[in-house]
């Protein structure tokens, strides 16, 4: 007997840990630009296509460089996403590089947490 499907669809929540709520929605709405994402009336982070990035603050852990795991953030053109970036005075951890057919780089968000993206090459 098989086991029955897991349903699986996609991701649908990253929190993120934030030490000062008010500097990381300013971060995620105004230098990059990402909508507000709801539960029910109740802003709960911001919308990265389908997926909500959820800031935390007062969590369990602080932010962090060293993530477990790792957040990927898919790109059109991650050579251009660093620049805009950078044009926005966002700190790149890891410029972008070729690694197995796709551009992979790194940034920090204004909680020191660190976001990779990427794109194929």
């Amino acid at each position: 007997m098989s086991a029955p499907p897991l349903g699986f669809q996609r991701v649908k929540v990253i929190a993120l840990s934030v030490l000062d709520a008010d500097r990381a929605n300013r971060f995620y709405s105004e230098t990059l630009g990402l909508p507000p994402a709801y539960e029910g009336s109740e802003q709960v982070g911001y919308l990265l296509g389908q997926t909500i990035l959820m800031l935390k603050a007062n969590w369990y852990a602080p932010p962090t460089e060293a993530p477990n795991p790792r957040i990927t953030i898919a790109t059109d053109n991650a050579p251009q996403t660093e620049q805009a970036l950078r044009a926005r005075g966002v700190v790149i951890a890891d410029p972008v590089q070729a690694y197995d057919g796709f551009h992979v780089g790194s940034f920090l968000d204004s909680e020191g947490n660190k976001l990779w993206f990427c794109s194929p090459v």
